[in-house]
């Protein structure tokens, strides 16, 4: 979710909206306007884009009212704001005006770095909206939208969720939303299984799961059908390269409790008991054939080969005969 500085007053004078997940940035124009809109349902509000903002607009559009009406002044991409329009702004963060709310929507980064600089020194509000690519992010994400609609999931039910769906926040959000409207109690894995079996069939994570279980022909049938629904290749050997990383990781573990081995190994207890599960068969050897494999299809999908599902193909096949290589 969305990280903000200790100024969370919405209607501070200026807020700067960080990052480039775009459902987080616009989550962010929308707590100011309705903020806004709670003090006075008339608000003003302009929403623009660098194009828009010519050297000018801005003085133009937060000169003082005759009648004091309040004004939310919504800039996105700023970082591509032209120099002149940048030194309108930077003018402005110097001399605020009353019942006027600037909101700049900043991708981070190098480019526009000064003005953003800017607003970080004149005290504005932050709200740190970053790109979620690590799914650690997104399954923290879907649990924060749970607790946000006031109901109950369990951890299996969060991450089946984010199994199914993938990295698109706006889907995740809008799944959370349809669970929670729909669904009285606890939503657990088994919901959750009934509402996107088509979209958890098709999930990377499913064709990790299959792959390290030693279960070949699932886990092909499994790929080809996520790569035809359009899943990106790299999503599938990021999911692999973890699938075989938690089974070296616990089988190197001292053994213990569950919640013991969570601490130790950063992983979620539920998610202990599942890779005890899937590590049957695997030995030390395999661990490493099945982690060079992996190395091998990363390169192949990113540019590295000619034909990046056969790269898939070849790996989830190495890594379900590496999950029976204990015993032969």
């Amino acid at each position: 979710m969305a990280r903000k500085t200790a100024n969370d007053d919405p209607l501070a004078p200026v807020t700067v909206a960080v990052g480039q997940e775009e459902l987080l940035l616009d989550r962010a124009v929308q707590q100011v306007v309705a903020a806004a809109r709670a003090a006075d349902a008339d608000t003003d509000v302009r929403d623009l884009t660098p194009d828009q903002l010519q050297p000018g607009t801005l003085a133009e559009l937060t000169s003082p009212s005759l009648f004091a009406e309040r004004k939310v002044v919504v800039v996105r991409n700023a970082q591509d704001l032209s120099a002149d329009t940048v030194k309108d702004v930077k003018a402005y963060l110097g001399s605020t005006v009353e019942e006027i709310t600037l909101v700049l929507l900043h991708a981070g980064g190098a480019k526009g770095k000064g003005l953003l600089d800017a607003a970080r020194k004149a005290g504005a509000r932050e709200v740190a909206c970053p790109k979620m690519t690590k799914p650690a992010d997104r399954l923290a994400f879907v649990r924060g939208e749970f607790r946000a609609a006031g109901r109950s999931a369990t951890p299996e039910a969060s991450q089946a969720l984010v199994d199914a769906i993938g990295s698109d926040l706006r889907e995740l959000a809008s799944a959370v939303a349809q669970l929670a409207a729909d669904i009285d109690g606890t939503i657990d894995e088994a919901v959750v299984g009934r509402y996107y079996t088509g979209r958890a069939e098709a999930s990377s994570f499913t064709v990790a799961d299959r792959a390290v279980e030693g279960r070949a022909a699932e886990a092909l049938e499994a790929l080809r059908w996520s790569l035809s629904t359009g899943v990106a290749p790299v999503l599938i050997t990021s999911a692999l390269a973890q699938g075989v990383r938690a089974i070296g990781k616990l089988s190197s573990a001292r053994g213990g409790r569950p919640a013991d081995l969570a601490r130790e190994l950063g992983m979620p207890p539920w998610k202990i008991d599942r890779v005890r599960q899937q590590m049957r068969g695997w030995t030390p050897d395999g661990v490493a054939v099945a982690l060079r494999a992996v190395a091998e299809a990363d390169a192949g999908v990113k540019g590295g080969g000619d034909d990046p599902e056969y790269a898939l193909e070849k790996a989830v096949v190495t890594i379900a005969r590496a999950a029976r290589s204990r015993g032969r």
